[in-house]
């Protein structure tokens, strides 16, 4: 990308975000589609984190404190003076609810702020008491009994590591556990003919959508895998700071390298993006989804400028967001900008009965300026513009 596409995407997201802010609070996020959906009061949860995600790397990057102000307010929101998050429930044990948490690094950082710190203490204690599967892997939450998600290893293992990093230097029982939490997932969820990951995992192989056999849900969808990459990412830039553990590091860049090889071939030659469900490009009904592809070009220009990935990785994470900008990121009739073709949401099981089937995937709605698209996009931009 050119220096001067680059400096009119830098105001161009200056702009949506300072509009995006000036239209939103704690209660009324503008980018929380779900919560607009359902006309309900705000709580702690893993989309306004996203956001918030976003939005931070973004002010850090262009140094637009009005950005991290805002950021600062609308976090502090939900955490009390002692510390306590009064609309989190640690008894639900959702990993979704960690993800959030990793904002308070930062925040802890630059205000000095103990609620900050304690807040995160209070989110760390989840992790000691998490049910786990009998190989050692976290459950998804509390409702979905001995299940593994994509969506789970992106909300809870960077958060981990980075408090075990900050907090408790030295002892590396942690990254030890989540080396192991991720060979797992490797073993349990990858396709070994395509080289993808389903969504989920059941070792009880007991939920009515696993395979009875092999407990796996029936489809790769794209934002999982768009989640897992970017774990994988951000775990080992966080391990970067270690001069050993180069077997481990190894390990995770092997593991990030060979699902971005095997995405490779299912890139849509038309948008440069990726479909809904990746293997199904020629499906009526199939989609070509913003929030996965812009997932997956943050997770590799992330890796390739941390030199996790080889140099030749960075023409196809540029052009992953080349073409999220140019088909669905664009001014609507009142000159406003729009991020486009976004997944609202996808699971498995619950009363909704979710069962990972491809007409599961393409009946769930897509929605335009939800921060589980905007985030994202807003850390692969980040990683171009660096």
């Amino acid at each position: 990308m050119e220096e001067g596409v680059k400096e009119k995407l830098r105001q161009q997201i200056r702009s949506y975000l300072l509009r995006l802010a000036s239209q939103s609070d704690a209660e009324h996020p503008a980018w929380n589609q779900e919560l607009i959906r359902k006309g309900s009061g705000n709580r702690w949860n893993y989309i306004d984190g996203c956001m918030i995600s976003g939005m931070l790397r973004f002010s850090e990057l262009i140094r637009e404190e009005g950005l991290f102000d805002f950021s600062e307010r609308f976090v502090s929101h939900f955490i009390s003076e002692g510390g306590e998050i009064p609309s989190y429930r640690r008894e639900e044990y959702r990993l979704d609810d960690l993800n959030p948490g990793r904002n308070l690094f930062l925040l802890f950082e630059r205000t000095g702020k103990e609620k900050y710190r304690e807040a995160l203490r209070l989110l760390r204690g989840q992790l000691e008491t998490q049910p786990r599967t009998e190989e050692g892997s976290f459950w998804h939450k509390k409702i979905y009994q001995e299940q593994v998600w994509l969506d789970g290893i992106y909300m809870a293992l960077p958060f981990y590591l980075e408090y075990e990093l900050r907090f408790h230097p030295g002892d590396f029982s942690g990254l030890y556990d989540i080396v192991s939490q991720l060979r797992i997932v490797k073993k349990r969820m990858r396709e070994e003919e395509s080289g993808l990951y389903v969504h989920g995992y059941d070792a009880s192989r007991k939920a009515f959508w696993a395979d009875p056999e092999s407990g796996r849900s029936p489809n790769v969808w794209l934002r999982a895998i768009g989640w897992f990459a970017l774990a994988l990412s951000d775990l080992l830039g966080l391990m970067k700071v270690f001069s050993d553990f180069q077997a481990e590091k190894e390990e995770l860049s092997g593991m990030l390298r060979e699902l971005i090889e095997s995405l490779m071939p299912w890139q849509d030659p038309w948008s440069g993006c990726f479909y809904q469900l990746p293997k199904l490009p020629e499906l009526k009904g199939n989609y070509i989804e913003s929030s996965g592809s812009a997932l997956i070009s943050a997770a590799v220009l992330k890796a390739v400028r941390l030199s996790f990935l080889p140099e030749k990785y960075r023409s196809f994470g540029e052009s992953i967001f080349s073409g999220i900008y140019d088909n669905f990121f664009s001014c609507d009739e009142g000159g406003e900008l729009r991020l486009k073709n976004i997944c609202l949401v996808a699971g498995l099981g619950g009363k909704e009965r979710r069962d990972g089937s491809v007409r599961y995937y393409l009946s769930e709605a897509v929605v335009e300026n939800d921060a589980k698209g905007i985030g994202p996009f807003l850390l692969a931009g980040s990683e171009l513009l660096s």
